[in-house]
């Protein structure tokens, strides 16, 4: 769903604000006889006047600019709304904590949905309440909201803070039961994976044994080692290869018998935990693997530098294009991964109400009223027709009575950046709206999703999401505490000099937890648990 990532935007320069000035709430021609705004019809028409937003990005490796591409640049010509998107140079943690001790926040503010900042700024009055803003000025907006996700989202006072993307609740795939796919995968070279005659890489023993052979047989990529092994950068809480993906692989359960189940104490992980740290021993885990971040990885993958990935697919959608376009050999794509004792089938994740990310309108945004009517526009049949679609009779079509890719557009990869479309910007995809769209024959280099779509290796986990308590709050700082301590000892465990040396690290690992009072957390997360079971109606 992220396209090539291009250009970076300095956070200092950025965060200035816009010289814009601000546009007068004059009624919307969309109104009633009263003069209140109409809640069947979109406001957002009733003023077109040129005006910038400042849209903050939390994530240090999105690089777009709003206005490079053709669809920005018609919606822009449309709404008469231009966005100065910023993005942290460095930290992003450290930027987002740094603007919230400021008080001032850009007009509007997209991070991830699990970030702690979310709680900081709605309980320090930092954002807008959507739904307040909506009643004011844009009623179409809520009004045309998803009961189900409005429910998941909104806080303990009743308000809706955020916006999310990419949200699907369990009702969702009944009511639209199109095949979905799963963004985590096991992921090889191609070109080095079939001169290795395509080995069985389910076991520890097949995995190892591929690792070594593919050292062995291309030691060098282009004048450079060859990283035979490759896992998501390493953070101060942990990483999401081991943390997530893995445990999914192995189809360890999230729950027994009702009780939340800690995955990491299943025999099956320290087995493949094992296998890893052997991996490090035998030369075939990089110390690049320890340091490296996503844009480092990202560079490697354009190389070709890696064998082996345990990874979010989406995550390299862009470098694989690269790929392909230089090569189609050389791309990387997707097979059976690791496996539990039993070989059973993965249960990996598929899209769930909590989404990936969070929008949210600043306190100190320029013009109330056009911020939620842009919002509402972005988030409408029309304004997400607009985001992933592009423009019409350029990059899609009305044909046979539905609106579809235009096959210029889809055979022509190296416009990807100049077009836009395909939620380049993904701040507030609808993938609901996308399953509408998506073009039946993917590009080659998207091929890996269909290693999972409709397969029974896809599940919706919403139920256990957004489980970790946030803020201040005894829990919270417990589980924060808990995770930076996991974040040091993963390291260690596969640095390890052997078996015994990793099962030491982790039992001390769990003592330490233990006398981090870690029991209450998890005291929070079966209330919490239970409780997102009863608002998804789940028995």
């Amino acid at each position: 769903m992220i396209a090539t990532l291009v250009g970076m935007v300095s956070l200092t320069s950025a965060c200035s604000s816009s010289n814009t000035p601000s546009v007068s709430n004059t009624d919307s021609v969309n109104s009633t006889a009263t003069g209140k705004p109409d809640p069947k019809g979109p406001g957002w028409q009733s003023d077109t006047s040129p005006i910038t937003f400042d849209w903050y990005m939390n994530f240090s490796w999105f690089t777009h600019k709003w206005g490079d591409d053709l669809t920005t640049q018609n919606i822009t010509k449309k709404t008469g709304v231009n966005v100065n998107l910023i993005v942290p140079a460095g930290n992003e943690n450290e930027k987002m904590q740094t603007m919230i001790a400021s008080g001032k926040l850009p007009d509007f503010i997209t991070l991830n949905v699990t970030d702690d900042a979310v709680k900081k700024m709605v309980d320090g009055k930092l954002v807008l309440p959507l739904n307040e803003l909506s009643e004011q000025y844009e009623p179409y907006f809520m009004n045309n909201l998803d009961p189900g996700k409005v429910n998941w989202f909104k806080e303990a006072d009743g308000n809706l803070y955020g916006y999310p993307s990419d949200s699907q609740t369990p009702q969702d795939y009944v009511k639209n039961p199109v095949p979905r796919a799963t963004k985590q995968t096991f992921i090889v070279r191609k070109d080095m994976y079939e001169a290795l005659g395509k080995p069985d890489m389910r076991t520890p023993e097949g995995f190892l044994n591929a690792l070594i052979a593919a050292k062995e047989k291309f030691p060098e990529v282009d004048g450079q080692p060859l990283i035979p092994l490759n896992f998501h950068d390493f953070n101060e809480k942990g990483n999401y290869t081991f943390d997530d993906i893995l445990p999914n692989f192995l189809a360890i359960p999230h729950q027994k018998d009702g009780k939340l189940y800690d995955r990491s104490t299943d025999p099956e992980y320290m087995r493949w935990m094992k296998t890893f740290r052997k991996a490090n021993e035998l030369g075939l885990i990089a110390k690049d693997v320890f340091i490296d971040k996503r844009p480092q990885v990202e560079e490697k993958t354009i190389q070709g530098r890696y064998f082996a990935m345990l990874y979010a697919v989406a995550d390299i959608e862009a470098q694989n294009r690269h790929v392909y376009l230089k090569d189609p050999n050389k791309i990387y794509i997707a097979i059976d991964g690791p496996a539990n004792s039993k070989m059973a089938e993965p249960t990996l994740p598929g899209p769930d109400v909590s989404g990936w990310t969070l929008t949210l309108i600043s306190k100190d945004v320029k013009d109330k009223k056009r911020a939620i009517q842009f919002l509402s526009y972005l988030a409408s049949d029309e304004g997400q027709r607009d985001l992933c679609l592009g423009v019409k009779g350029v990059t899609y079509d009305t044909i046979d009575g539905k609106d579809q890719f235009l096959e210029e557009y889809l055979n022509n990869p190296k416009e990807g950046v100049k077009y836009g479309a395909k939620y380049l910007f993904p701040m507030v995809m609808d993938t609901n709206m996308w399953l509408k769209w998506a073009p039946k024959d993917p590009e080659p280099y998207l091929t890996n999703y269909n290693w999972s779509r409709g397969t029974s290796k896809v599940h919706n986990f919403s139920e256990f999401k957004q489980l970790q308590p946030q803020g201040n709050s005894p829990e919270g700082i417990i589980s924060t505490k808990a995770q930076q301590l996991w974040g040091k000892t993963l390291p260690k465990m596969l640095l390890s000099k052997s078996d015994a040396e990793m099962e030491e690290i982790f039992a001390k690992f769990l003592k330490d937890r233990e006398k981090l009072g870690y029991d209450k957390v998890v005291s929070y997360q079966q209330a919490k648990y239970e409780k997102n079971k009863k608002q998804l109606g789940i028995q």
